[in-house]
């Protein structure tokens, strides 16, 4: 029996790395063996960047409600701490977002913290 090698199905594949390859320097967008690995190692980074970034944010809204809620005397986890005695729900995004453009409503969640 003769050898079937498929060849619509091998191309389609080269082109599909090679269109993600696009963008990358030299051989890595032109050459498939190199921009294999190369479109290998780029996901990679892209999945270990998307966990990444919640990370980031999370860490920039704590630095941010710690700022806000330090101008009235209190720091991030007693702030915190509070908000949980209270059984206040309001999550670190929000909380941050208030601190940056909302001062007023920030004040008065401490306020309704600390009475």
């Amino acid at each position: 029996m003769p050898r079937s090698t498929n060849s619509v199905f091998s191309r389609r594949r080269r082109k599909k790395i090679l269109k993600l390859s696009k963008g990358f320097y030299g051989a890595r967008s032109k050459v498939y063996t190199v921009a294999k690995n190369a479109v290998e190692k780029s996901l990679i980074y892209a999945f270990s960047g998307r966990k990444k970034k919640k990370k980031y944010f999370r860490s920039l809204w704590i630095q941010r409600i710690n700022a806000g809620v330090r101008q009235y005397g209190i720091s991030y986890s007693v702030f915190m701490k509070k908000l949980s005695d209270k059984n206040i729900k309001i999550n670190r995004k929000f909380l941050s977002y208030f601190s940056m453009n909302d001062p007023d409503s920030l004040k008065k969640i401490v306020d309704h913290i600390t009475s």
